[in-house]
């Protein structure tokens, strides 16, 4: 009995002699759905994307996307500045694991600059999105019309 105890001791140590710990940790996993962007003119360089994504396991964040409709992609808020409303790029978008991130016209939102082409109501394009933890997501965007104000196409007024 003291044997197998001893090579079971034996067994569960490292090379070092020393049992080993073994921390497993779940990568999280990130969903993106209701991808979606508005129509631009034929001259336009900028466009946005908008969509929801949720995070499963734990808080992550996104730290870049790219598509090939676009020289550049940005992250974006929306902020009033005094009477005015502005847009300036942040490093990162926090997806939380509790509720959905939407990403809305007026909030936060994924910029697209320099367009390689308009984006005409109908028509798809890729994006994909990096996070910190996640493995990246590429989803289909879909280009609703100019003064659409969702994924539906329906907006308020």
């Amino acid at each position: 009995m003291k044997r197998r105890m001893m090579l079971a001791a034996l067994l569960l140590a490292g090379p070092t002699g020393q049992a080993v710990a073994q921390t497993v940790t779940a990568t999280p996993t990130v969903t993106v759905s209701d991808a979606w962007a508005r129509a631009t003119t034929s001259t336009a360089r900028v466009g946005g994307v908008f969509l929801t994504m949720k995070a499963s396991g734990a808080e992550d964040r996104v730290v870049s996307a790219s598509s090939p409709v676009a020289e550049t992609i940005e992250l974006h808020e929306t902020i009033r500045d005094g009477n005015v409303m502005r847009m300036r790029e942040v490093p990162r978008l926090i997806v939380s694991a509790n509720e959905p991130t939407v990403l809305k016209p007026g909030a936060y939102h994924i910029m697209l600059i320099g367009l390689k082409r308009p984006l005409n109501r109908g028509e798809t394009f890729e994006l994909t999105i990096t996070f910190e933890k996640a493995p990246a997501v590429t989803t289909t965007v879909t280009v609703q019309a100019a003064g659409s104000g969702s994924a539906s196409g329906h907006h308020r007024h």
